[in-house]
């Protein structure tokens, strides 16, 4: 089978197709043949050994995929071969075949297709993991999402408004309607407007920016309210920061959760939650994939394909 790996670290050019053998899954696991995995910003991170989530190369890229199971390790899974699952795994999403933890999959709604189902794990588990176990989102309650038009930024949104949520986004101004059609209540420029002094009784702020935001978004806080952050490695507020001012500050590591995505998926069927597909490219363009990634412009998400070699 095909599969993008890297022997070393470095720029989009380390990316290389190679063909290996297929795994086979273990108990408790599936073989998935993928029809499309997504592309995040953390996979560009552990390209470039920023973010050493694999070790030493060569490793393979990829935590999103959606694709059709081919076989199971034993009878526990609860998948059967033939299956359309989409998730979170890991990592080894850019291949045509990967060997997956079953409770890491749900069942792909049968209304989106494998492209669209891709796009979404990752960005859905964040917002989720985020805004509903750790923000309790609820009918009524004032949200902040940065980067809103961004590849999990959209799909946050979409699950704030799907629990009742007033949504404010921040993007810049030409991304405006894209945010309403997706039921933002109040776009905001970040490059026209100051947030910190105009956004004010924000219950849960999800910071998709980091740094300088950190700080900035405490600011837009009621009492009581909470920051939410996916920038690990950068967030620019501490716990002890945030208690000062009276709010709560919680980093955001995002978990593989098949059951959440099962909830995602419900939405997704319902056409509460929809992915914007920005670009999609064939596997072989993985190194293309990251360069557009790495201009920190893209709207919604970029997703590589395998349908054409995926009999």
């Amino acid at each position: 089978m095909r599969v993008i790996t890297q022997r070393r670290l470095g720029g989009p050019d380390v990316l290389e197709l190679v063909e290996v053998e297929r795994p086979v899954p273990d108990t408790g696991e599936v073989l998935v043949r993928v029809h499309a995995a997504g592309v995040n910003p953390v996979d560009r991170l552990a390209r470039t050994g920023e973010a050493p989530l694999f070790g030493d190369p060569p490793f393979t890229l990829g935590r999103d995929l959606s694709g059709v199971v081919e076989a199971c390790g034993g009878d526990g899974t609860g998948f059967r071969p033939g299956d359309e699952v989409f998730g979170m795994i890991p990592g080894g999403g850019y291949a045509e075949c990967v060997v997956v933890r079953a409770e890491h999959l749900a069942p792909k709604p049968a209304t989106v297709d494998h492209v669209h189902a891709a796009a979404v794990p990752a960005a859905a588990l964040t917002a989720w993991q985020a805004l509903v176990d750790t923000g309790h989102m609820a009918p009524g309650r004032r949200v902040l999402v940065h980067a809103a038009a961004g590849g999990v930024g959209h799909i946050a949104v979409q699950i704030a408004k799907a629990e009742g949520a007033y949504v404010i986004g921040t993007a810049r101004a030409d991304k405006h309607e894209f945010l309403r059609g997706l039921g933002v209540d109040e776009p905001l420029d970040y490059t026209t407007t100051d947030f910190a002094r105009t956004v004010r009784d924000v219950d849960v702020a999800l910071d998709l920016v980091g740094g300088a935001y950190g700080p900035r978004t405490l600011a837009t806080l009621r009492p009581g309210g909470l920051l939410a952050s996916v920038v690990l490695s950068d967030p620019g507020v501490t716990a002890q920061d945030a208690q000062a001012r009276g709010v709560t500050f919680v980093p955001v590591s995002v978990r593989p959760s098949g059951a959440t995505l099962g909830k995602v998926a419900a939405l997704m069927a319902a056409g509460r939650v929809r992915s914007h597909v920005s670009t999609l490219l064939p596997l072989e363009d993985a190194g293309k994939a990251h360069e557009l990634s790495g201009t920190g412009r893209t709207q919604g998400k970029i997703v590589l394909t395998l349908v054409d070699r995926a009999s």
